[in-house]
């Protein structure tokens, strides 16, 4: 027989909970769902013309999409950096590395708006077949996502720096799990888009 937990019930209680906000959770997981069924849609697409996928894909620079997904790798483990000192109460080191998970995050715009105009400047637009439709209908998407999560980081970054305790914490758990979801989102797109090949 196992013996019975000593760990008291309130204790065990806060560590099965969800870290930061339930509603924030709830709407990750939507946003979430939405993506899902997207990328189903383009797997779709791609067994249908893989040629025209496989093609299409060959324009895109893999270099590039590696290089996003090292930078949105770095601020993730930046904010969780901050998560961990929060809990420890260590505020100030928090919020640098709040700060600097989103300046580190900004190369990510720099990338993105760099291959964006290279891509246009190229004529390759949203109208030029299906698979550029899905691009850049995904892609952008993300970047709203990314700009959002910048903002929430400014505002985080503001409230460490006179914080509140426990109500700054979840804000902080909140921030970094939404920063975490746009970190997955592109951490799914790159390999879709960059790399996966077309059925044959």
């Amino acid at each position: 027989m196992h013996a019975p937990s000593t760990m008291p019930a309130e204790t065990r209680k806060k560590a099965l909970a969800l870290p930061g906000d339930e509603g924030v959770f709830f709407f990750i997981t939507a946003d979430m769902a939405m993506f899902a069924l997207f990328f189903l849609v383009f797997m779709v697409g791609q067994a249908q013309a893989p040629d025209i996928y496989r093609a299409s894909r060959a324009a895109l620079d893999p270099t590039l999409g590696l290089l996003n997904t090292l930078i949105l790798a770095t601020s993730g483990w930046l904010m969780v950096r901050a998560v961990d000192a929060a809990r420890r109460e260590r505020w100030s080191a928090a919020r640098r590395n709040v700060i600097a998970a989103a300046l580190v995050g900004l190369g990510f715009a720099v990338t993105k708006a760099f291959e964006y105009h290279a891509k246009i400047s190229h004529g390759i637009t949203l109208n030029t077949n299906e698979f550029f439709t899905y691009y850049y209908a995904f892609t952008g998407l993300h970047f709203f996502h990314f700009v959002i999560g910048i903002l929430v980081l400014a505002i985080t970054q503001a409230k460490l720096a006179t914080p509140e305790g426990e109500k700054t914490r979840i804000w902080l758990e909140s921030a970094a799990a939404y920063w975490h979801m746009v970190d997955l989102l592109w951490m799914v797109l790159f390999p879709m888009l960059y790399l996966a090949g077309g059925t044959a």
